[in-house]
């Protein structure tokens, strides 16, 4: 059953987890709440209500009180959400918001703080020992890099390591020559990525495309992380694809790859791994 508003919050809050172990809740589009070692992290959190939406909000901004980390992988409303972002500084005073260094001026007009802001780019490494947690970036390809000398990439894949749980969430990106290369540095337990693709229409109306359910399967079959989570289908008539044509190509390429496509505001446990399947 699907669950919104206080009733999700306090399903995230009282969710207990053994060591190791990862939650999810996917919020729609590419935005998730993650539970893992004690932290609440809300990644690409879309809130704002707009007409075009096929899912409304599952959560009001102010309604989140419990973020300690928010996560915004590109300057785009789906991504760092104008609404969600003052929203959930208001009523998580405890969070920290991360983003690309590129766009550390709008999340600061948006009413963040700059002492709550961790601007990030390609090779940027934060550690915060008393919380456990390490974030890394990359650069993301949102059909194009779109480096600038003096900002840095606008739009950047995160590697966020708590504990012995190592997450990728890839943002809006497509797979340029390099990338899996450098995400090979990792040995993922999760991975959240977009399969809405991209064609010549969407980008000639400004809807800038991602990878496409087939370069999305070969990047997890790369990868092989211990659960892949495709996203960023179902938001938009303009910009969805089917999510049973990725799990239809992995079950075929890359059999015995596990992967999760469900309902929003769901919980998904990921148990912690088994020291013996890791020998």
């Amino acid at each position: 059953m699907t669950k919104t508003g206080q009733a999700l919050i306090d399903e995230v809050n009282n969710y207990v987890l053994a060591p190791g172990a990862v939650a999810f809740w996917w919020l729609g589009q590419l935005g998730y709440v993650v539970k893992v070692g004690g932290l609440l992290l809300y990644l690409d959190a879309f809130l704002m209500p707009r007409a075009n939406r096929n899912v409304a909000p599952l959560l009001a901004p102010a309604e989140v009180t419990n973020a300690d980390w928010v996560f915004g992988t590109h300057d785009h409303i789906d991504h760092i959400d104008p609404v969600a972002f003052p929203g959930i500084a208001a009523a998580s005073p405890q969070a920290r918001f991360v983003c690309p260094h590129a766009v550390v001026q709008r999340v600061h007009d948006l009413g963040i703080d700059g002492s709550r802001i961790i601007a990030m780019d390609e090779g940027t490494l934060y550690a915060d020992p008393e919380q456990h947690i390490r974030i890394e970036a990359v650069a993301a390809a949102h059909e194009f890099l779109d480096y600038d000398s003096q900002m840095g990439y606008p739009y950047l894949s995160y590697i966020i390591q708590i504990g012995s749980v190592t997450i990728l969430h890839t943002g809006d990106t497509t797979v340029y020559e390099g990338y899996l290369t450098k995400l090979k540095r990792w040995k993922f337990d999760l991975v959240f990525l977009p399969i809405n693709g991209r064609d010549a229409v969407r980008l000639r109306n400004n809807t800038i495309g991602n990878m496409t359910y087939q370069e999305a399967v070969d990047l997890v079959g790369a990868l092989k992380p211990r659960l892949a989570v495709p996203g960023h289908y179902e938001m938009f008539s303009h910009n969805g694809e089917n999510p049973q044509l990725f799990a239809d190509y992995m079950d075929v390429k890359y059999p015995g790859q596990r992967y999760w496509i469900g309902e929003h505001g769901q919980a998904v446990v990921l148990e912690p791994r088994d020291p013996e399947t890791e020998r």
